[in-house]
């Protein structure tokens, strides 16, 4: 890109570190998208763009970026993300009377499939979160495998959320402070089961926890690494023949699903999952439709 651009996009990075307080993982992905929306606008343009030539671009030459993605085989959730982030780009230069660009408020989002959540059944979660240690190579990580799942699952966490844990943040009181994406804090009360499993495994682990260290660790003494989660829980989910939805985060939303099931209402489920807003909340509430629906089916004499 032109100096006088690489200049603004040096700026923005800044606003989303220091007040938009973003996650280096989401900083990361945001520059990402951004940085490849240059790209093409480089081989696009002819000559790598500067600010004048984000202020003249047309409604053509955005649908001309989306083209090229869609050719290239990227999804409409990659897509929709990316356009997210250049439209936030825009909105932040003018705001910052950087540069106006009116063309890209008439481009439109590729149009994206319904998703809904994905829980377990309840059954499917205790059973997962009690015996995924009997999988574990040293007693020490089994117990370390039940006190994560039994996090995830008793306090609906994200997995980022559960490995950021510090020794001195263990949930081994009556609530978890937690910090969520953006850098947000939320209170969740912490179940026995979760304080059981969870000291437990503290007792257990061989390695010296200081109270502003990682709490749950990998077998060589770092913070556990997610994609170390992520394996354990596909090997559960082989083991005891779950579907392939059966992910730490499916443990996420079994959480919210089965509260909501058992009475909990939408505004707390939100609070304790962190939700910016209700509308991603409202998503559980087709899971416990369905459920109800499939249930009736089965058990009412004339369903069938």
């Amino acid at each position: 890109m032109a100096p006088d651009l690489a200049a603004v996009t040096a700026a923005w990075r800044g606003w989303l570190a220091h007040e938009r307080r973003v996650s280096p993982h989401t900083q990361k992905a945001y520059e990402n998208d951004l940085y490849a929306f240059f790209r093409f606008l480089a081989g696009h343009l002819g000559a790598l763009p500067g600010i004048d030539d984000l202020r003249e671009l047309r409604p053509a030459d955005f649908r001309a970026w989306l083209a090229r993605r869609a050719s290239a085989g990227l999804s409409r959730t990659s897509t929709a993300r990316a356009l997210s982030v250049v439209r936030g780009f825009f909105r932040w230069c003018e705001r910052n009377d950087r540069l106006t660009n009116h063309a890209i408020r008439s481009v439109r989002s590729p149009k994206l499939p319904h998703q809904v959540p994905k829980p377990l059944r309840a059954d499917d979660a205790l059973e997962t979160v009690q015996r995924v240690g009997e999988m574990a190579s040293e007693p020490w990580v089994g117990l370390r495998d039940v006190a994560l799942l039994t996090l995830l699952y008793g306090c609906g966490l994200r997995i980022s959320e559960a490995l950021s844990l510090t020794r001195q943040e263990a949930p081994t009181g009556e609530v978890l402070l937690v910090t969520g994406k953006g850098g947000k804090q939320r209170m969740v009360p912490v179940l026995p089961v979760v304080r059981e499993a969870m000291e437990a495994y503290i007792a257990a682990c061989p390695y010296d926890l200081a109270p502003d260290g990682p709490l749950i660790r990998g077998v060589r003494g770092s913070r556990l690494n997610p994609a170390v989660a992520q394996r354990t829980m596909r090997a559960v989910r082989g083991w005891l023949g779950l579907p392939d939805t059966a992910t730490p985060h499916a443990l996420r939303h079994s959480f919210a699903t089965h509260i909501l099931a058992g009475g909990g209402d939408l505004r707390s489920i939100q609070e304790l999952l962190g939700h910016a807003s209700l509308s991603s909340t409202q998503r559980y509430t087709e899971v416990a439709d369905s459920t109800l629906l499939s249930e009736y089916r089965a058990a009412h004499p004339r369903a069938g």
